[in-house]
C-alpha cells in the first residue's frame, strides 16, 4: 500500500488525514476521494505526494498516448483516477492504466475509482492486487510503459521486493515516476539503491510541500518525455 510513517497532530494537516472524504480539481473534473483512516490508516488517506505528481502529470509534457501505465501502492486511487482522465482529455486516444495495491485496500479503491470515472474510461482502468515481489507472475514481465509511485518508500523491510517489482516491471524504454518527501536517513538508501540499477534525475521539486519526484530508467538514457 501507499503506506508512510505518520505521527497524529492536532493541525490542519491530520485533520484532513482524518476527514471522510476529500476532493480534488484535476484533467477539468472534480475528484471526490473516500478516505477511511480508521478501518485502512495511511493507505486510505491522500498524501502530499499523490497531489504533487498528479499536478506534474497535469503540466501536459507526458505523451501518454496509447501507453500501458502502472501505479504502485495506489492507495485512494487518486494518481491512477487523474493519469486516466488526463489521458482521454489531452489526446483522445486511450491508455490503459492499472491501479495496484495490497489485497486489504482493493474493495476501497475499486470504489473511489469506479466513483470518479465516467462509465466509457473505466475500460481503461484496471484494479489488480500486487504485493511488492509476491504477486508478480499475475503482470507480464516489461510490459509498461510507465510506473507511477506515490509516497511508496516508507520502510526498509521493503526496498528489496518493490526494487524487484520495479525491475520486473521495467522495459528499457519504461519510464517510472517516483513522488515522495525525503523525511528519513533510510529514503535515501532506497535512492542510493535505486541508482545502482536505474538512472535516476530528479525533475520537479515542489518547495511548498516539499516532494521530489524522480525519473528513472534503466541504462544512461536522458531523454525527454
Amino acid at each position: 500500500m501507499a503506506l508512510v510513517p505518520y505521527e497524529e497532530g492536532a493541525g490542519w494537516g491530520a485533520r484532513q488525514l482524518h476527514s471522510p472524504s476529500a476532493t480534488y480539481r484535476f484533467a477539468s473534473h472534480t475528484i471526490r476521494l473516500k478516505q477511511d483512516w480508521r478501518r485502512l490508516g495511511v493507505a486510505a488517506v491522500v498524501w502530499d505526494a499523490a497531489v504533487v505528481l498528479c499536478a506534474y502529470l497535469e503540466m501536459g509534457g507526458i505523451d501518454l498516448r496509447d501507453r500501458s501505465v502502472i501505479e504502485l501502492g495506489a492507495g485512494t486511487g487518486l494518481l491512477g483516477i487523474v493519469a486516466t482522465l488526463l489521458d482521454v482529455l489531452l489526446y483522445l486516444l486511450g491508455a490503459h492504466v492499472t491501479i495496484t495495491d495490497r489485497a486489504a485496500a482493493l474493495e476501497f479503491l475499486e470504489s473511489n475509482v469506479q466513483a470518479n470515472l465516467p462509465s466509457e474510461l473505466r475500460p481503461r482502468a484496471v484494479v489488480k492486487e500486487l504485493t511488492w515481489g509476491k504477486d508478480l507472475g499475475n503482470f507480464p514481465p516489461g510490459a509498461f510503459d510507465f510506473i507511477l509511485g506515490a509516497d511508496i518508500v516508507y520502510l526498509e523491510e521493503t526496498f528489496a521486493e518493490l526494487l524487484q517489482t520495479l525491475e520486473y516491471l521495467c522495459s528499457e524504454q519504461t519510464v517510472i515516476l517516483l513522488s515522495c518527501r525525503i523525511r528519513y536517513e533510510r529514503d535515501h538508501k532506497f535512492l542510493k539503491m535505486l541508482r545502482s540499477r536505474f538512472s535516476v534525475y530528479e525533475v520537479h521539486y515542489d518547495s511548498s510541500k516539499d516532494v521530489h519526484i524522480y525519473k528513472a530508467q534503466r541504462g544512461s538514457r536522458k531523454d525527454d518525455f
